[in-house]
């Protein structure tokens, strides 16, 4: 679509810092993250909103976005859990009107440092937590290879 920012990443006319990608699927760092290795997951074909996604690709979506989630927990990054969260539409505070999944690692008692981050949203050494991410997937990859 036009104008549209991640279909812009996703044709390589935009940059982004990219951790993960499939023939269907992106995920890479949000330029305003709110913790280090908050994630985005977005289908490579647009779609506005949920009612726009064809089931099986949002099937897609969740299932990278269930991959980084658990290869968070493996990465230097140690995160103990994770949000995954898709605002969809405006009422639903959506600002980039292409569908997307925020993956956003958690630890115990993060409150205050992730209230923090909600408020600032500042990148912060972006390329060395992509590679940490990405080594996350694969510290995951090789598990599930056993």
């Amino acid at each position: 679509m036009d104008g549209c920012i991640f279909c812009k990443i996703v044709t390589g006319e935009a940059p982004a810092i990219v951790v993960y990608e499939d023939d269907l699927v992106l995920a890479f760092l949000d330029i305003r993250p709110i913790v280090a290795g908050h994630t985005l997951v977005i289908p490579k074909t647009h779609s506005a909103t949920l009612d726009h996604l064809d089931p099986d690709l949002a099937a897609d979506v969740f299932r990278v976005g269930h991959l980084l989630a658990r290869a968070l927990r493996r990465s230097e990054l140690g995160s103990d859990g994770a949000n995954l969260l898709i605002n969809d539409g405006r009422a639903a505070f959506q600002t980039v009107h292409h569908t997307h999944l925020h993956v956003v690692p958690r630890k115990h008692r993060d409150i205050v440092q992730f209230g923090i981050g909600f408020v600032t949203r500042r990148p912060r050494g972006r390329e060395q937590v992509a590679a940490h991410i990405r080594e996350g997937i694969q510290r995951l990859n090789a598990e599930d290879a056993q």
